[in-house]
């Protein structure tokens, strides 16, 4: 299939799918006048891409992932599991960074509403 219709069949803009391919998520083959065409699983691939972006993986570590996919999803084996152990430790790490940002602001706030503003003379 061309990129057009992958596009159409994902929802996902020809531009992103370019990008994708320069990012080594999809690998296209290209036809005799140069056109890439999909292999009939691009859709189900490009799905999982988009999940993988979605629960925060690195392009990089969903390329490490693509070998390990299959009909049924991925395959599960050491370095699948530490790729995504990875994505969690490094989701984890910036939850605890935003919520110390949040505590610190919300102590900001709290100090600002418990001394309110009076004009000076």
């Amino acid at each position: 299939m061309l990129i057009g219709d992958l596009s159409r069949r994902t929802g996902v803009s020809a531009r992103l799918l370019r990008y994708y391919e320069e990012q080594g998520l999809l690998v296209p083959q290209r036809d005799a006048n140069g056109y890439r065409s999909y292999a009939d699983d691009a859709p189900a691939a490009v799905g999982q891409i988009r999940a993988f972006l979605d629960a925060g993986l690195t392009t990089r570590a969903i390329r490490e992932l693509m070998p390990c996919l299959c009909e049924k999803g991925m395959r599960h084996c050491d370095h699948s599991r530490e790729i995504l152990d990875d994505g969690l430790t490094r989701l984890e790490e910036q939850i605890a960074a935003l919520t110390e940002k949040r505590d610190l602001l919300a102590g900001q706030v709290e100090d600002v509403a418990s001394r309110p503003f009076r004009p000076g003379p």
